[in-house]
């Protein structure tokens, strides 16, 4: 057996997802015998079997994972409640393991994947998926990557023709309910392993999402960082629209046609209002040149 070969059956049999009673897995994704698998790879000692060896690595990597997950979304944990959460996170990483040396990864695939598996949303489910999409951002506005700033200075001779990007940290979303409040609450709660006690921490979050009474509320919210802190930006309609457009390409001219067709405003209360935003925007260092020329 070669290590490659050893190293791919231990991960197989760790990554297996645990049975009742967080008991190790019978059987390994490709279907082989844990016991087997373990008796293989793994020597007994005078005090655990093989499988009781390996089992306390199958155990210690799936408490790491669901605990990462579950520090990474706890506004879709305040929505549908820790014991959904708990099904719903490890049916998710059963399905789709990780497959990136970094934890940071593992909520990459969660909007798709609640798509396609709807019962996990529970009684809402563009409520939970307007919130994981806004966790998912707030990941990658934390530590995504940054281009060159496009300052002030670079937008004096703005122009219709000029084309630029968004720094690739911010996420611009249309969402049908304002849950960057809810967000925003739950993170003043304290950690459940901390201060407070499970119990404790569910009675909490239940009672943030009842008094916000998330009813249908459609926001668009820009989450970026600054100063190496994230921030959820509400935005206008046509100043989330005209930012879509500038992202996707656009040059400033088409983009500005686009959001206002047939000058739906007066020249002289569209064009101080365009102004300020970009004003905003350029401020928030939200521009950069494209493709990370300078």
């Amino acid at each position: 057996m070669t290590l490659l070969e050893l190293q791919r059956r231990m991960a197989g049999a760790i990554m297996a997802p645990l049975g009742p009673g967080d008991a190790i897995a019978l059987r390994t994704a490709d279907g082989r015998a844990v016991r087997a698998e373990a008796d293989e790879i793994i020597k007994p000692n005078s005090r655990l079997t093989s499988v009781d060896r390996i089992e306390i690595y199958a155990r210690s990597y799936w408490y790491r994972i669901l605990d990462s997950l579950y520090e990474d979304f706890p506004g879709l944990r305040a929505i549908i409640g820790l014991r959904a959460f708990d099904r719903l996170a490890r049916a998710y990483l059963a399905e789709t393991p990780s497959q990136s040396f970094t934890l940071r990864n593992l909520g990459s695939r969660l909007e798709a994947w609640l798509k396609h598996h709807p019962e996990h949303g529970v009684r809402n489910l563009t409520l939970a998926l307007d919130m994981v999409r806004l966790e998912w951002a707030h990941i990658v506005a934390f530590d995504g990557p940054a281009e060159k700033v496009l300052g002030p200075e670079d937008l004096l001779d703005l122009n219709p023709g000029m084309t630029f990007c968004l720094q690739p940290y911010i996420t611009l979303l249309d969402l049908q309910y304002p849950v960057d409040d809810l967000r925003l609450k739950v993170n003043e709660l304290p950690e459940g392993h901390g201060g407070a006690s499970n119990a404790v921490l569910r009675r909490k979050e239940r009672g943030v999402v009842r008094r916000l009474s998330l009813k249908p509320q459609p926001v668009f919210v820009a989450v970026h960082r600054y100063d190496d802190y994230v921030y959820y930006r509400r935005l206008e309609a046509p100043e989330f629209h005209l930012l879509q457009a500038l992202a996707s390409g656009k040059p400033v001219g088409e983009a500005i046609e686009a959001v206002f067709p047939d000058n739906a405003l007066p020249v002289e209360e569209l064009r101080p209002k365009i102004e300020a935003w970009f004003a905003a925007w350029s401020e928030l260092g939200w521009f950069c040149y494209p493709g990370g020329q300078s």
